[in-house]
Order: structure tokens, then sequence, then C-alpha cells
């Protein structure tokens, strides 16, 4: 099913994100991964797609795993840093053969080694346009609500946003936040620039004080200053600073859909038992 006919269908969405195993890593590791979290009976399960093509195999393989074995629906991570239209045009090819109907479509981040004019696409809008010639996708595209960490003209990112949208964009995912009321007012924002299009909220659970440094470094998304000096006061108690975490990604989850959010999209980082554990402290939807 695509996923712009779920999201018709249903309110709200809880969806989950897991990412391939490293090359040295056998690929079996995020199959018992995959075991757990199809217990939680997501709506759909996203597989992430690594810098400048690397894991794009397992990408493949795994949401056609995810779709074919689990029988959960399958979203697609698919960047364009690096990459040919032929490349491009043969992993759309790959997804729609294994049937794969959802592809979330990024810029991605550019590897330290290859060159910024490297490939034939520069932007993800690049990508969606192209995408729409090459399949009856459903395609997502990613939102910034506190803004794009790269951003030189950040009076212009809802304008970016927009023709994204128009070029066929179905959904919109949300990078991570941590402060609802920057969600909230991203989605105002929105509304005025008359941007209709559902948009699913990234949310990524915290477990320890290193985790905090290294969002804030990649994404400048805030984190609550309570929440932060808490994590740190039980630092050097593992369990403690677990069930900090997991009881901030609940009551923020918890927030969101009092107020109808359209779905909820939680980066797992594979680790399927802190998810369960949030999803089974949610009031039942």
């Amino acid at each position: 099913m695509k996923i712009s006919d779920l999201l018709n269908m249903k309110k709200p969405t809880i969806s989950l994100e897991v990412f391939p195993p490293k090359p040295d890593y056998p690929i079996e590791t995020i199959f018992r991964t995959l075991d757990e979290l199809k217990k939680l009976n997501p709506d759909f399960i996203s597989v992430t797609y690594g810098a400048g093509g690397g894991n794009r195999e397992r990408t493949v393989e795994i949401a056609a795993k995810v779709k074919q074995d689990y029988e959960i629906e399958a979203l697609a991570h698919l960047t364009c840093v690096g990459h040919s239209k032929a490349e491009i045009e043969g992993i759309a090819r790959s997804l729609s053969e294994e049937g794969i109907e959802n592809i979330l479509a990024l810029r991605g981040d550019y590897p330290e080694n290859l060159p910024r004019k490297t490939g034939e696409f520069s932007y993800a809008l690049d990508l969606i346009e192209f995408l729409k010639t090459k399949g009856d996708f459903s395609i997502g595209a990613a939102a910034y609500p506190e803004g794009h960490p790269e951003t030189t003209q950040p009076e212009k990112e809802l304008d970016f946003l927009k023709e994204k949208v128009e070029a066929g964009v179905d959904f919109l995912i949300t990078q991570m936040i941590f402060d609802n009321n920057y969600l909230y007012a991203f989605l105002e924002r929105l509304s005025k620039a008359g941007i209709d299009c559902p948009v699913l909220v990234g949310v990524m659970p915290i477990f320890n004080v290193r985790q905090i440094k290294r969002i804030s470094s990649l994404c400048g998304a805030t984190i609550p200053p309570k929440f932060s000096s808490k994590l740190e006061l039980y630092a050097d108690s593992p369990e403690e600073t677990e069930k900090i975490g997991i009881d901030f990604a609940v009551n923020q989850i918890s927030d969101l859909l009092q107020n109808g959010i359209r779905g909820i999209h939680l980066y797992t980082m594979n680790k399927a038992k802190q998810a369960q554990k949030i999803m089974e402290s949610l009031t039942p939807l």
C-alpha cells in the first residue's frame, strides 16, 4: 500500500525507522531487530540509505524483507548526492521490482571525500522530479521545523518545501525534534504558506549524554535544558538515563497525539527493546 493511501485511511499513523548494518556486520543482525519491531504492529517501517550510496544494496534488500516477509509496508530512503540519473533509475527499478511503492527522497549528506558538485543531482527537488517520471511511487520528503542545519536562506525554506510538495511529494517526515513547541509553530507556518501536506513527526529517544552532544553538533535540534540536565545528573547510571529517555519520549509523543498530529515516526536506532518500552507505555490509540 502506498503511504499516501494509508494516510487517507488512518490517523494517526505510527511508523518506525531502522538503518542497515555496516558492511562488515552480517545483514541478519537487522532481521533480529525486525523480529521484535514487528510485534509493535507499525503502519510502516522506513529503511535508511548510506551517505553517497553506501549500503544502498542493503537498503533495497531490507525494505524488500520488511514488505514481503514481515508483511509490513516499507519506505525506502533514497539520496541523490553523488549519483547519476542512470544509477537512480536503476535503484528505482530495483525497488519497484521488489514491490516497494514508497520512497523518501533526500539530497543526502556529502561524504568527506566527495566534491560538492559530484553527480547529476544538486537538491532533493531534482530527485523528486526525476522519480515522478520513473515509477508510480508515493514520495515523501524531509522537513525541518527548526530550519535546515546548512541553510543560508532561512527566509526561503518554506518556498523550497512548497516546491517539493508541488512537484509531487505526498507526505513530509520531520527531522527529530525534542521541544514540541517548535513543531506546532512550524505547522502554523506551513498553513499560512498554503502548504497542505501530511506531516509525520520524527521522534528520537535519547538515552545518554553522548547522544545529546552528537545530535546538537549534527542537526542543531533544541534539547530542553531540564531534560539535558537530568540526563547529565545520572550520566553514570545507564539504567537510569535510559528510563529518563524513555519517559521523555513517551511524554513527548503523548502530547503530539493529543494535539492531533498526523503521524509519529520513531527513530529506533535499531534498539528494539527501548522502542517496545516506549510504545507499550503510550495510552492506547
